[in-house]
């Protein structure tokens, strides 16, 4: 049977295939009983899911970021999807196609990275150049940015996401500020390129996207004003030149205050 991908679920659908298994939870119900809470999810997108009269044994079988076979029905609850699954299991090596799970091709991510790079490159403004330019240069930086997700869930919750969202940001930048000159392309691109970009260290996405330590407490636009500053300090060390520190207050107050409602 082919696989059905969790955007192509309809109520009281038959399942039984491997998804990624995520924020697993033991309950008890009002009357004591324990169920198995958890999200599953495949390259496009995820599914709550519940396991009635489970058990410890149940919750033990498997961890968070496993890949997971299971059984079950759709189910149409208050207006969203749901799947209440009969059982769950361990997937086999051999059971997995990771391109199920991959939302992003490779070949994707480094056409993205290029034209990104590309774009950045373009930047006029000397300072803001050679600050950009440490960013691009940091082979383990730019390896999690292309890897990393803009998001928990909200938007582009996938891996090469962050990429994705800020390459679509700058090539809105470049549309929209040489129709409105008072705007400064510099300072928006390399904005538009920081803003998130704490974000590699906010979160961990081998598999589940989940919050570190530091991303829990600190959140990534406190995080992201470290990260300015060192690579200020470096662009200042590598040019021999004091970057303007208005201009790098600017960059900062782009970064810390673009978050909104939907952000």
């Amino acid at each position: 049977m082919s696989r059905r991908y969790v955007s192509q679920l309809s109520h009281n659908e038959q399942v039984d295939q491997v998804f990624l298994a995520s924020d697993k939870q033991l309950r008890p119900n009002r009357n004591g009983n324990l169920y198995l809470q958890l999200e599953l999810s495949d390259r496009s997108g995820s599914i709550a899911t519940r396991m009635w009269n489970a058990s410890e044994s149940d919750y033990k079988a498997f961890e968070n970021g496993d890949y997971v076979v299971v059984s079950g029905a759709t189910q149409l609850f208050q207006g969203n999807m749901q799947m209440i699954a009969s059982s769950i299991r361990r997937a086999r090596p051999d059971e997995i196609d990771e391109s199920d799970f991959m939302t992003l091709q490779t070949e994707d991510v480094d056409r993205m990275a290029r034209r990104l790079t590309e774009i950045l490159r373009g930047i006029s403004h000397p300072g803001l150049s050679a600050l950009v330019e440490c960013f691009l240069v940091d082979e383990e930086f730019m390896g999690k940015f292309t890897r990393a997700p803009a998001g928990m869930k909200n938007h582009h919750a996938y891996q090469g996401g962050l990429l994705e969202h800020v390459l679509s940001l700058c090539e809105l930048v470049l549309l929209v500020a040489p129709r409105y000159p008072q705007l400064d392309q510099d300072k928006l691109l390399t904005g538009a390129f920081l803003h998130d970009a704490a974000k590699v260290d906010e979160l961990s996405y081998d598999r589940e996207i989940a919050y570190t330590d530091e991303g829990q407490m600190l959140g990534h636009m406190v995080m992201a004003m470290k990260m300015i500053d060192d690579k200020a300090r470096e662009a200042q060390r590598l040019s021999g030149e004091d970057l303007d520190p208005t201009m790098i207050m600017e960059i900062k107050h782009l970064v810390i205050s673009h978050h909104g409602e939907y952000a």
